[in-house]
């Protein structure tokens, strides 16, 4: 069993450490490292009294409404590793390790629990509410990975951030505790971060730890500390540092910059994980403002171009940046799950499986394609610089297309 949770790296900067009224949001996605993701829009949605929604493994009450979201996702699941909705609401998680074993009988995933919130919230607290309530009647567990083998299983933290605010929810089992964030830099990892600040928690939680032995009531409340295994709750944020550096101007630029830093260990490239997939969020605080949401769709970014996304209504659809889909067919969705894993591949991840080669075997040509890519990168940024700092108010036909169009254009430098 693979006990180490996957190293993945979420990081947000609020002003004064981020540029003019912008919060700026990331996460490098650790996963196995064939596992691909897709980047997928789901348009807002109006739902029939008592409609079920079936998660990766569960079914769950579906809601009368659910908001317009973008995900970036493992394609043989329901949820997502990281995404975005359409009232600029950010939410990212982490598989964490604590000293209550994960339960390997299907409930919600972490990654369930990101769509969710998504889904359902229109602010960072509203997430957070959703996903502790979810949590509660529901339970998580279920398999981490497409894996036939064996049965991954890991506890859940989250990053869930909007314009005005973050909360730093890490759980265990149905248990959780919160943290809000308003200023600096945070960041989180595969391992439990909250001590002692804490601004919300499960009405049980310290009765529960108190019944477990975990904690005698008279020291200070310490959730990592009584949660985590041993010695396993160290600061483990490089990143932070690297951000914290930009002296009041991280900026999208500078939070791609850090994704992409293979020395640090926040872009893994290791023999069992690979970041297969990256965000970058920009959240300007003004709301007249529209939020950018870049995404890779490919592993590795130091391989990968960050492209952007804007909500608007009737936005483009993707289809390049899809994996295909199995239906009832799909090995994830039989019982015994995963007992073949079909080729999940979109047109985007195939392309860039062929320029990964180029760049491995010809140096020269494969450097020059990574210029031309890094140079299409900068044009979509200085772009959307130009959107989020001019007075008109932004025309939704100006961007309707934008990520498809990125897109395409990627694909025509592959091909």
């Amino acid at each position: 069993r693979m006990a180490a949770a996957p190293p993945s790296y979420c990081f947000v900067a609020f002003p004064p450490c981020s540029k003019d009224g912008l919060v700026v949001f990331g996460k490098n996605s650790a996963r196995p490292r064939d596992e691909v993701q897709e980047v997928v829009y789901f348009a807002a949605a109006a739902h029939e009294p008592g409609n079920k929604v079936e998660c990766t493994y569960i079914e769950i009450e579906q809601v009368p409404k659910t908001h317009a979201v973008v995900l970036s996702k493992p394609s043989w699941l329901w949820g997502a590793e990281m995404g975005a909705n359409e009232h600029g609401v950010c939410v990212a998680n982490e598989a964490v390790v604590t000293r209550e074993p994960a339960s390997e009988s299907e409930a919600l995933l972490g990654m369930d629990l990101v769509r969710l919130g998504l889904e359902r919230g229109a602010t960072a607290k509203e997430a957070l509410d959703v996903i502790v309530a979810l949590l509660e009647e529901h339970g998580q567990g279920g398999n981490y990975f497409e894996d036939g083998s064996s049965c991954h299983t890991f506890q859940s933290a989250f990053l869930i951030v909007d314009r005005n605010e973050a909360w730093i929810l890490e759980t265990s089992g149905k248990y959780w505790a919160a943290e809000k964030i308003t200023e600096g830099v945070k960041c989180i990892c595969n391992q439990l971060s909250l001590t002692t600040k804490i601004d919300a928690e499960h009405p049980e939680l310290r009765n529960y730890v108190r019944s477990q032995g975990w904690w005698n009531g008279d020291s200070d409340f310490n959730f990592s500390e009584v949660f985590s295994i041993a010695d396993d709750h160290l600061a483990c944020c490089s990143g932070r540092e690297s951000l914290e550096k930009q002296g009041g101007d991280v900026s999208a630029q500078a939070m791609i910059d850090v994704l992409r830093d293979k020395d640090s260990g926040i872009c893994v490239d290791s023999e069992s994980f690979l970041t297969t997939a990256s965000i970058v969020s920009v959240l300007p605080q003004d709301p007249s403002f529209p939020c950018v949401h870049y995404f890779t769709g490919t592993p590795d970014p130091s391989r990968s171009i960050f492209k952007p996304f804007i909500f608007v209504d009737d936005v483009k659809l993707v289809p390049k940046v899809q994996s295909p889909s199995f239906g009832n067919d799909d090995p994830a969705k039989k019982i015994p799950r995963f007992q073949e894993k079909p080729d999940r591949r979109h047109e985007l991840y195939k392309a860039h499986e062929w320029a990964r080669s180029l760049l491995e075997s010809d140096q020269d040509k494969g450097q020059k394609l990574m210029r031309i890519m890094l140079d299409l990168e900068k044009q979509g940024l200085e772009a959307m610089e130009d959107i989020l700092t001019r007075t008109e108010v932004l025309d939704p036909a100006e961007v309707v297309d934008l990520f498809y169009d990125c897109v395409d254009t990627e694909l025509k430098f592959f091909k």
